[in-house]
């Protein structure tokens, strides 16, 4: 269960490296760096790296063939282990893995379409996007039924009245919320980041000063992306506050600070972004705290699923008021 862990968090963090670089092939304008090949580069499987866009598209798709290969030893070793429940079972981590698999064979595969069609087919650029961020989900949720991110802590609590669930059903529909509103906020900002003219529509923040009304539908689309990335960055900082006062498990606790602390940093990136008229630096950054926000929100949400749900294992002991709990996967 260890190595199955180490695994996920390797894929995870592979994944999280490759959406930030693809967003650096994005503003760098190196999308078309290999030509129209894949998944050769310039015709050649090692091109001479003489050309920094070509470097730099090169180097996202090694990026993607390394995470792809991680995501296969996963798989093969959480299939041959399948026997124990805690892997092959419901909840285990093989299913997390065959979803990873597909998902990655399916993002590489719209990354194929994205080349052959020149990046001319924006929504495309977008669909990507998003089944790569399905990709991380997967992986994080491998990683947390293998016991990763606090989850083999999770379970019942022993009370002198009997065991109860460690996370109430209230923070489960919560952390759910968040992260559906985070997901929808990220598709509104892939979609404002890749039409040409939507980016530029409003300047200034929180309001804005200087707005392009000529274009119309694209100005709405960014004030859409902007109005749901207030409601998710209040709905957040409300969860992290009432969670607290709740007394809900600790790693729950700890995840929804954490995402609720992403969340503001990204406001504030947003707002540097904005009023410095969108330099190519802050754009990467803002592409890369929007990733680690969704790591953080889809992390909150699982533990608070877990421990809503996870029955645990009750062992009564003689002479004890209370049972000890034995959360499920903490014996792996």
């Amino acid at each position: 269960m260890i190595l199955l862990r180490r695994l996920s968090y390797a894929a995870l963090a592979l994944a999280v490296v490759h959406i930030i670089f693809g967003a650096i092939v994005r503003i760098s304008g190196s999308g078309f760096g290999c030509g129209d090949d894949w998944p050769k580069c310039e015709g050649a499987w090692f091109p001479p790296l003489d050309r920094p866009d070509l470097i730099i598209e090169y180097l996202h798709r090694v990026l993607a063939s390394v995470l792809s290969m991680v995501i296969v030893v996963l798989l093969v070793l959480a299939f041959r282990k399948r026997s124990d429940p805690a892997i092959g079972g419901r909840g285990g981590v093989l299913r997390a893995a065959i979803l990873a698999s597909v998902v990655v064979v399916l993002t590489a595969l719209f990354g194929a379409v994205i080349v052959k069609l020149e990046l001319q087919n924006r929504l495309v650029v977008v669909m990507h996007l998003v089944l790569a961020m399905v990709l991380v989900a997967a992986l994080v949720a491998a990683a947390m039924r293998a016991g990763g991110f606090g989850a083999a802590s999770l379970g019942p609590i022993a009370t002198e009245r009997g065991a109860q669930v460690s996370v109430s059903s209230k923070t489960r529909r919560v952390a759910t919320v968040g992260a559906a509103l985070t997901l929808v906020v990220i598709l509104f900002g892939a979609l404002t980041a890749n039409l040409p003219g939507a980016a530029e529509s409003c300047l200034g923040f929180p309001h804005c000063r200087v707005a392009m009304q000529s274009v119309g539908g694209l100005l709405h689309l960014q004030l859409t992306h902007r109005v749901l990335a207030f409601l998710l960055l209040f709905h957040m900082i409300g969860a992290a506050i009432a969670i607290g006062k709740r007394g809900e498990a600790g790693p729950v606790v700890t995840a929804a600070r954490v995402a609720a602390a992403a969340i503001i940093l990204q406001v504030i990136v947003a707002a540097a972004m904005v009023e410095t008229r969108l330099p190519p630096l802050l754009q990467s950054v803002h592409q890369a705290v929007g990733t680690l926000v969704w790591v953080a929100v889809v992390v909150f949400a699982f533990l608070a699923r877990r421990g809503a749900n996870s029955p645990g294992t009750v062992r009564v002991l003689a002479g004890q008021p209370a049972p000890v709990i034995t959360p499920r996967g903490a014996e792996s």
